[in-house]
Order: C-alpha cells, then sequence, then structure tokens
C-alpha cells in the first residue's frame, strides 16, 4: 500500500505550534506533500525540518516568506527535482526558484507537491498564474511520458487553487468571476484530466458529492458552515489511479483544532 497525503500548512513554523507536529507523528502516511511552508529549511525547527524517521525535501521560494513547497518521504528518495524548468516551455525557468514545485522517485512512482500561484483577477499575480499554468500543462505531458517509458506511476499532488466543477465549492454562483474558478482556470484543469490525461483521484473515488472541501477562509463562519473549496487535489496517472483504494478529507473536529486554513487531503492506493 501507498499512502499519500498533500497539505498547505498555510506556514510550517505557525502550524508546527499549532499541532502539525503531533498530527505528524500520528499519521499514516508514506508520503506528505507540504505547501505554502514560507520558510528556509534553516528556518524550522528540527522535529520539523529533519523529523525521525523521515527523509525530507524542502524548497524554499527565493522570495523570502512566501510559497514553499516540501516533501516528505519515509523511504529516502531515489531522485529529487526542484522546479520543472527546460521540460515545459520557454520562460517557465522563472518558476525554479518560486518554491511551487518539487517531485521525487521512489520505486515505480514519482511524487510531486504542487503549489500553483492562486492569482487575483486584473492583477500581475493572475499573469502570473496563467504562465505558470501554460508551462505546467506542457510539462504535466512530458512528466508522464517519461515515467511511463521509465515503467513508472505518478501523482502530483497540492494546492492547485482551482476549484473544477460546481460540486468543488459551496458558493459557485459568486464565485464565478473569482480567481480559482474561471472558465479558462477550469477549462485548463479540464485539459490536465483530457490532453493531459491525468486522474483527480479524490473525485473519482467520490464521484456524487458536493466537496469533500479542503480549505475554508478563516473569515466569518466558513469551517462551521461548511462554506469551503476542493482545491488540494492528488491527481494521478491513470494505471496509479485505478489502484486507489480509498481517498479522504481530515477535517478537522473544531475550529480551535484547525493547525492550518486547508485540511490534509489523504489517498491510498493498492500496490
Amino acid at each position: 500500500m501507498l499512502t499519500v497525503t498533500s497539505v498547505n500548512v498555510n506556514g510550517l513554523r505557525a502550524a508546527a505550534k499549532k499541532g502539525f507536529v503531533e498530527w505528524l507523528a500520528q499519521t499514516d502516511a508514506d508520503v506528505i506533500c507540504l505547501q505554502e511552508v514560507r520558510a528556509e529549511a534553516q528556518q524550522l525547527p528540527e522535529e520539523v525540518r529533519e523529523p525521525e524517521g523521515w527523509h525530507t525535501v524542502h524548497a524554499p521560494a527565493a522570495a523570502k516568506g512566501r510559497a514553499g513547497v516540501s516533501v516528505y518521504s519515509r523511504r529516502a528518495p531515489e531522485r529529487v527535482q526542484i522546479g520543472f524548468g527546460g521540460y515545459g516551455h520557454a520562460g517557465c525557468e522563472e518558476f525554479d526558484t518560486s518554491g511551487r514545485y518539487v517531485e521525487i522517485d521512489l520505486p515505480g512512482v514519482t511524487v510531486a507537491s504542487l503549489y500553483l500561484p492562486s492569482g487575483e483577477v486584473g492583477t500581475e499575480r493572475q499573469d502570473e498564474k496563467e504562465r505558470f499554468m501554460a508551462a505546467f500543462l506542457l510539462y504535466l505531458v512530458g512528466l508522464k511520458a517519461r515515467a511511463a517509458a521509465d515503467g513508472r506511476e505518478v501523482v502530483v499532488c497540492g494546492d492547485w487553487n482551482i476549484a473544477h466543477q460546481e460540486a468543488d465549492l459551496k458558493n459557485w454562483r459568486a464565485n464565478r468571476k473569482s480567481s480559482g474558478f474561471l472558465p479558462e482556470e477550469r477549462e485548463w484543469l479540464t485539459r490536465v484530466f483530457t490532453e493531459a490525461a491525468y486522474v483527480d483521484v479524490v473525485r473519482t473515488l467520490h464521484p456524487d458529492v458536493e466537496g469533500p472541501y479542503s480549505w475554508w477562509s478563516y473569515r466569518g463562519r466558513a469551517f462551521d458552515n461548511d462554506t469551503g473549496w476542493r482545491i488540494d487535489l492528488i491527481v494521478s496517472s491513470p494505471r496509479l489511479a485505478e489502484r486507489a483504494v480509498k481517498a479522504y478529507v481530515e477535517r478537522a473536529a473544531s475550529h480551535a483544532e484547525r493547525w492550518s486554513d486547508h485540511a490534509p487531503v489523504t489517498a491510498v492506493f493498492d500496490l
């Protein structure tokens, strides 16, 4: 069995003080993908930077205090890659030091942690998101082809910052012109599932439900009312998706027990 968990920690140093360390000690995951770490490795407490029993890879952003992705694995990686420059199209190298992508090779599978830009309509942040999406789609196509040639499967976990369908966010009507639910963003994610031929593992196992949501704003009573978004996705190559036996969101029992505004999303594969 391979158990993979993805979670946007909303600042790992803060999450460590609120319950992440305790969560890490009890998780059954074999691999954990973190996003929005917002710290360089040396800034993390030792029990978070290199916890006992885990091999860690940290890929911070060049811009201090922003983004940052990490991967924790119980097995030592056979290969580590930070960024995806040189595999997409010209210009995608701009993201190699942005703390938004890291992948590791384990026996038979490549596991990646992704933090796609959040964007903001009408600003440079949205332009950045669109550049990232264009480059990353090409990279995903090549990644799966290279993995297949090597007899490997692929799973890309992370905060994709796009709700694909109406069932993926509670207030979809009010967000039709908001970054994260724009028609062109949703169409791009459709292309990930069609042209690039990846599979949304959680949605495949839960085809007819609202959510399950993985992010709730800290504003108002979004968490208490379950007014959330499903933007944290575990996306895999088709053969690996066929081996997924369960997937779930670890929603905190109460608002006070949350250590991030996102919840961990987990998929279990029978290899």
